[in-house]
């Protein structure tokens, strides 16, 4: 199968002003690809776009818990470049004050899920038509999270498990059809969401690095990623894990689990966190 050609393809992107969002629309737009960027905020998004030839850009505010709204966007997306190729459903929230399930804020919790992973259904519902008359491509972003314990980051760790079954079970709908999914499974990057685990809260940072050899608590730029994703992309591959050296995790994911839900079994240091942070959200 030829390399798919991002030139003159038009992508839509939710979380276009994240770390990822932006790096991935800089590398799309550089390969020739017309821009759709939403997120949250007005002017982060202005200036992002302000980087890009008018004619080759579109961007406008969206929830992505809001399904009529991203339908209305993607039809305005059509309305201005003809066609819609790739949605690239990237939004995403955790929380910044790492907490357990029995300390957790019920609405803080739910709203995680709402966004995660929800609000990457209710994208890809609404851009999927113009992408299977395009014969196009569904990017969802997951993470490494889906490949281990979620400990002390629940709602974001489920949400992501949930993003990898609905990109692969969209993928093998999709088979035949010309159209295609692929989930990405990015590690540890330098944004904003993780300084939480990476020196900003001591419980995370001193439980990562218990739990994770040095290797994977490496962070790379959303550039690697923004490269890794328009090479996956180019093959149309099924899952592009980015750094690779978590890919043996993913292979290995079910050893992997029953080692490491053990070790929170038998392990007190381990336990000890996890009772601090549940005191120090309870104090709160």
């Amino acid at each position: 199968m030829a390399n798919y050609d991002f030139n003159k393809k038009v992508i839509f992107i939710t979380g276009a002003t994240g770390g990822i969002g932006a790096a991935s629309a800089r590398e799309f737009y550089r390969q020739g690809a017309s821009l759709v960027l939403t997120d949250l905020g007005s002017d982060a998004l202005e200036k992002l776009a302000a980087e890009f030839d008018a004619s080759r850009v579109m961007w406008h505010t969206l929830d992505v818990t809001d399904l009529e709204a991203s339908k209305v966007l993607v039809a305005k997306a059509v309305e201005k470049f003809n066609r819609l190729d790739i949605v690239f459903a990237n939004a995403g929230v955790a929380w910044q004050t790492p907490k357990t399930i029995a300390s957790a804020d019920e609405i803080e919790f739910e709203r995680i899920i709402e966004i995660d992973l929800l609000g990457v259904w209710r994208t890809v519902r609404a851009a999927l038509p113009e992408i299977m008359k395009a014969k196009g491509q569904v990017l969802v972003t997951s993470s490494v999270y889906a490949f281990g314990n979620g400990v002390i980051n629940a709602p974001y760790a489920m949400s992501k498990a949930g993003v990898e079954s609905f990109g692969r079970a969209l993928r093998a709908e999709l088979a035949g059809t010309g159209a295609t999914a692929t989930v990405l499974y990015p590690g540890w990057i330098k944004t904003p969401m993780t300084r939480v685990a990476f020196g900003a809260n001591p419980h995370a940072s001193e439980l990562i690095e218990k739990v994770f050899p040095a290797p994977l608590r490496q962070l790379i730029t959303p550039e690697v990623v923004a490269l890794a994703v328009t090479q996956g992309l180019a093959k149309r591959a099924p899952r592009i894990i980015v750094p690779k050296r978590w890919a043996p995790f993913a292979a290995l994911r079910g050893l992997l689990n029953m080692y490491t839900d053990r070790m929170f079994d038998r392990r007190s240091d381990l336990q000890a966190i996890v009772r601090r942070t549940e005191n120090d959200t309870q104090d709160r």
